[in-house]
């Protein structure tokens, strides 16, 4: 089994998987091990301070605008994948998005016995894998150059296809290529909201999240590739302010860059909620009764008094439009620690009627209740008597219902 002979390297390793661990993130002692053994920081191109931070993603590629397109995945989320796909010894798998970090823990899991299959449509991204599974002992998973949209039928079926790219589909390929009792975790993005999902298959066209959580990813390229626009209403150095749009709107640029810079209505709901994570659901909620953008921003921004304080992520923040007018989520604390009270800023002629009707929508919110997603391919969408929304991809169709 290889093993670090770097002591700098064994100590920073060890306190990333103490972290992962006291965080809840790595759980299973398998998990646990596969992290703990595979030398991450001699992937190639990257800081090897950096690669071990629990929480930073290292990007290996960026294209002429500065865009990230590869990147070896923060140790949290690659263990919260990991955990997700409850990987076996013996199965084979299928990882999306190349990088060779991921496949030699995938390799860890299945075993000598498995099979792990890693791809990436980028010749460079492949070949430094190539380079990190020879160096590092693992040169037994099987690297290949080409669109994941088409999966790698020679070496199906597999009984886990783990994705570590975005997207906003469930090629046909996979649902071929997935086993009768397979289960995929992928990053997948509608209506601007980002979760890695874990789909567990329940029959030929149907498959079921089991797990839903938060997640950001560098975006799938080739046929699958379906990315956002960019709609800048603010400019300025250090201020720039910007809406993503998804799934084929459209806005007024020009009138809502006025707007923002005009007067602001802002009404407060009474909602309170505590920490961050509890936006997760609430997102989800508006994305499913609200037909939205995302508003982003530079702290300077918010500095400026256009915006609220980004969130540390960057997430930011879902955005109800109409005509020249715009209305989005804020905050404002309540005086109880850790607890802040939900409110609605609004721009534009109709800011009362949009920050009315955003506000009914958060009123509206059960915060026990839970989300679910179904998957169907092509054929007719799940039922549900729920309040749900309905996203149609190009092979599949997206059911997001709440009990």
């Amino acid at each position: 089994m290889p093993t670090s002979s770097v002591r700098p390297a064994d100590e920073r390793r060890e306190e990333m998987v103490a972290v992962l661990r006291e965080k809840g993130t790595a759980r299973s002692p398998e998990v646990i091990e596969a992290l703990r053994v595979v030398p991450r920081h001699l992937v190639g191109g990257v800081d090897a301070e950096r690669i071990y931070d629990p929480f930073r993603a290292a990007v290996t590629k960026r294209d002429a605008q500065g865009i990230s397109l590869s990147s070896v995945s923060a140790p949290h989320m690659q263990a919260y994948q990991l955990e997700q796909a409850r990987v076996r010894r013996g199965q084979r798998v299928l990882e999306i998005g190349s990088g060779g970090v991921n496949a030699a823990y995938l390799a860890e899991l299945a075993g000598p016995e498995g099979l792990v299959v890693t791809m990436d449509i980028d010749e460079d991204v492949t070949a430094r894998a190539r380079q990190f599974l020879a160096d590092t002992g693992y040169d037994q998973v099987k690297v290949i150059t080409g669109d994941a949209a088409f999966g790698v039928a020679q070496f199906a079926p597999f009984d886990r296809i783990l994705a570590t790219v975005e997207t906003t589909d469930i090629p046909p390929a996979w649902w071929d290529q997935l086993s009768e009792a397979g289960r995929i975790v992928a990053p997948i993005r509608w209506r601007g909201q980002r979760r890695t999902v874990t789909l567990v298959r329940q029959g030929l066209d149907v498959m079921v999240a089991v797990d839903i959580s938060q997640a950001g990813f560098v975006a799938m390229q080739g046929v699958g590739e379906h990315r956002e626009r960019s709609a800048v209403l603010h400019d300025a150095p250090g201020q720039r302010v910007a809406l993503r749009l998804d799934d084929g709107m459209t806005v007024d640029v020009d009138a809502l860059s006025r707007s923002l810079k005009g007067e602001k209505v802002t009404r407060w709901t009474g909602v309170t909620h505590q920490g961050p994570r509890a936006y997760e659901r609430l997102d989800m909620w508006l994305v499913t009764v609200l037909d939205v953008a995302v508003l982003t921003g530079d702290t300077g921004a918010h500095e400026a008094g256009l915006i609220p304080r980004p969130a540390p992520n960057g997430i930011g923040w879902p955005t109800l439009i109409e005509g020249s007018s715009m209305a989005y989520r804020t905050q404002r604390a309540t005086g109880t620690e850790n607890e802040w009270e939900i409110g609605i800023n609004a721009h534009g002629p109709a800011a009362g009627n949009l920050a009315e009707r955003y506000a009914a929508a958060i009123t509206a919110w059960d915060p026990q209740a839970h989300p679910h997603l179904t998957v169907t391919r092509q054929g007719p969408p799940a039922a549900t008597d729920l309040v749900h929304r309905r996203v149609h991809r190009l092979t599949s169709t997206f059911t997001i219902s709440w009990d």
